[in-house]
């Protein structure tokens, strides 16, 4: 989770646009006994006969995780072992390969790919697949006008021929020079507030969409998608690879959120963020681990010092690894990475130490380090200083003057918008008033017809790119949680169907059958409309581009890779090879396929055979104010029981009349055992670094990673 951690109903809010296989797989396909899953009461009825009444009882997470997932784990480590990057990513995606004929999720759709208008310039903020520097708006180019489809064509053109080394890209001059004029403030929404300003202690984007443009870390990618020093003004590697010496940036300065110089940035900052990193246990940890020196040591109660994470004086930091990591450096435009100032920390009740911080956090009478409660809680060293934060209205940052860096800084200040989506057609008018610069055009909101009965889609639209977030659906593979507390989004399930359904969960065919079912397309053309319904589509957790073979590799089974080879065309062949049948490129419907639904089904139906009764009840919730995710909703309904027959399979659409309850039962949902759903495909994951264990590790076991809670576990 970018180290991100993604709401799709979050994300589809307003300008989202804008801005393996092992042999011994662990499953076979019959119903897996995990545990007991249920217990007998014996009871007495009005006549004086035994009544047994059953009881629902959750299984032991590690139990379910290694009898779906199996050797995944392994697999992966397999892949860290190698010799060779080229060898590392042909192992990542057979382990990819297996990850997905599990069928415990399914990737859905990406990012962007929807119709568009749009003032703001093309490739004007950092352009990069991974990390937080895209959430970065210090460089983005806005006019007072919508920019046409042949303007963005050329601005486009210059910047293909800037990457190339070819020219120099300025899209503020070339639109000065088509009549516009370049805006310096910036107006865009937010339906989820920051619930902290911590940015070591959060994994959300909802929090550093926000803190990335208060704050800079070592090195930083520019909009043409090249690393460039930040904080850092140069650095070293060792000869063995094991070491990176960073000499730091002289004169640069912590800031109060009022622009009051409090202290100056050093090496011991970057030291302290990152002890204090490690002690939250936020979801960042994991990252670190195994990659720096003595980070996994320490997480298990070791001492700090021999962290590989040290301030040689106060402008050079040394950082050690465990191993020589060819992508360490795309790493550190990741979050965990970030300074902290030392000594405002301590002023705020900071402590170093797990257990010591776990105590110390506890007492917000001392500590408040980072409240989202108070913008005066965090001292900020980048481009711009939050001056306001209020939970349901408005997120106000404004540019800080003395920023090293500052003549680089196009906008003056960035304002965040309260908006749940409730209304698309006020958020429009707005967009046409000048108040927003830009949104996304879709059927469902009303937008695209808006726009096409006043002439600005056809002088305007376009459609955006598609990005590397990867949003997924999961299956709640060991449910712990019926109705949020206080009795909202409650399952209409009795405890037998309870039982029912995590029995079926746990069969393999049953899992394939509701994936092969789940038409993708039809439900996404509800809110993006027929022409659109597959431009976002995503069919792999892993961006199918996102790296590729530098020489051939040759696999154990002497399969040969070409030179060039794009990893997903690698998780393709292997995918085959398992006999999943499904297409894992962009922009198709790849997993649907009603036969093959109706096959698996048959299949676990034989499987299972009297141990379940049907239908088996699946619970989906939705939230009722938006008008797209309730349609979405109810496509999905339609496409599972139209395929496998509602006297197989009926899914329950559980309504969540707040935002909050529908984030509470899934998206905000702190762990596996607090999903409140048997389907969910709300969450994403945008990748935090440039290498494919980004994606996967969020799927490793025993509390590793973060995305299983996704699947109900850990």
């Amino acid at each position: 989770m970018k180290k991100k951690v993604l709401s799709v109903l979050l994300a589809a809010s307003m300008v989202a646009s804008l801005t393996a296989c092992g042999n011994g797989a662990a499953e076979s396909s019959a119903t897996i006994d995990i545990v007991e899953s249920s217990s007998a009461v014996a009871s007495s009825d009005s006549t004086g006969s035994d009544v047994v009444e059953v009881e629902y009882v959750r299984a032991d997470d590690e139990e379910v995780y290694d009898a779906i997932l199996g050797d995944f784990t392994a697999m992966t480590d397999a892949a860290k072992a190698a010799a060779t990057n080229d060898e590392r990513f042909m192992l990542f995606a057979q382990a990819e390969a297996y990850l997905l004929d599990s069928a415990c999720m399914i990737p859905n759709t990406t990012q962007n790919g929807a119709y568009t208008i749009s003032r703001i310039a093309p490739r004007t903020v950092p352009y990069v697949q991974w990390g937080n520097d895209d959430d970065r708006l210090k460089s983005m180019v806005i006019s007072d006008e919508f920019c046409t489809p042949e303007e963005r064509a050329d601005m486009l053109a210059e910047w293909a021929k800037a990457v190339a080394g070819e020219a120099t890209y300025d899209p503020a001059a070339y639109l000065k020079s088509k009549g516009h004029t370049i805006q310096t403030d910036y107006t865009t929404t937010f339906s989820t507030a920051p619930v902290t300003l911590d940015w070591l202690n959060t994994s959300s984007q909802a929090d550093t969409e926000i803190t990335v443009n208060c704050v800079e870390g070592l090195v930083e990618y520019n909009n043409l998608g090249q690393m460039k020093a930040a904080l850092a003004t140069d650095w070293s590697v060792s000869d063995d690879g094991m070491t990176y010496t960073f000499n730091i940036r002289k004169g640069v300065k912590w800031y109060t959120s009022e622009g009051t110089a409090y202290a100056d940035v050093t090496a011991k900052d970057f030291v302290a963020g990152f002890h204090h990193m490690l002690d939250t246990q936020a979801g960042l940890e994991w990252l670190v681990d195994g990659v720096v020196k003595g980070a996994g040591d320490y997480l298990a109660g070791g001492s700090f010092d021999e962290v590989g994470y040290k301030a040689v004086d106060d402008y050079t930091l040394e950082v050690t690894l465990e191993q020589p990591t060819s992508y360490f450096l795309t790493m550190l435009t990741y979050s965990c990475f970030l300074p902290i100032c030392e000594s405002f920390y301590a002023s705020h009740g900071g402590v170093y130490g797990i257990d010591e911080y776990a105590a110390a956090s506890a007492d917000t009478n001392t500590y408040n380090f980072g409240s989202s409660e108070d913008v005066a809680s965090q001292v900020y060293c980048g481009p711009f200083l939050i001056q306001k934060l209020q939970k349901d209205s408005e997120i106000y940052i404004v540019k800080n003057k003395n920023y090293w860096n500052a003549s680089a800084v196009t906008l003056n200040s960035i304002k965040w918008v309260y908006d749940a989506g409730e209304n698309p057609e006020a958020l429009y008018d707005d967009v046409i008033n000048g108040v927003y610069a830009g949104t996304g055009l879709t059927k469902a909101s009303g937008l695209l017809d808006k726009a096409i009965a006043d002439g600005n889609f056809d002088k305007y639209h376009y459609i955006s790119d598609t990005t590397s977030t990867t949003y997924f659906g999961g299956l709640n593979l060991n449910r712990g949680t019926f109705a949020l507390e206080g009795g909202a989004c409650a399952s209409p399930k009795n405890e037998q169907q309870k039982i029912d359904t995590n029995t079926a969960l746990q069969n393999k065919n049953f899992r394939k059958a509701m994936m092969y079912a789940f038409d993708k397309a039809t439900v996404n053309a509800v809110s993006r409309g027929e022409e659109l319904k597959c431009t976002n589509l995503r069919n792999m957790y892993t961006h199918p581009q996102f790296v590729q073979l530098e020489g051939a590799v040759t696999d154990a089974d002497g399969h040969t890779f070409a030179a060039g080879t794009f990893y997903g065309d690698m998780v393709q062949y292997y995918c085959d090879k398992l006999g999943l049948g499904i297409n894992v490129a962009d922009g198709v419907d790849g997993w649907y396929n009603a036969d093959s639904a109706k096959k698996a089904l048959e299949a676990a139906k034989s499987e299972l055979g009297s141990s379940v009764s049907y239908p088996i009840q699946i619970d989906v919730v939705y939230y009722s104010a938006s008008d797209a995710n309730t349609a979405q909703a109810a496509a999905y309904k339609s496409v599972i029981e139209g395929t496998l027959g509602a006297e197989n399979v009926q899914v329950n659409l559980v309504e969540a009349t707040t935002s909050d309850d529908y984030y509470a039962s899934g998206y905000r949902a702190s762990n596996g055992e607090a999903g409140n759903y048997d389907m969910f495909y709300g969450s994403g994951w945008g990748p935090d670094y440039g290498d494919p264990s980004t994606y996967l590790d969020t799927f490793l076991g025993e509390g590793a990673g973060y995305m299983t809670k996704v699947i109900g576990l850990f």
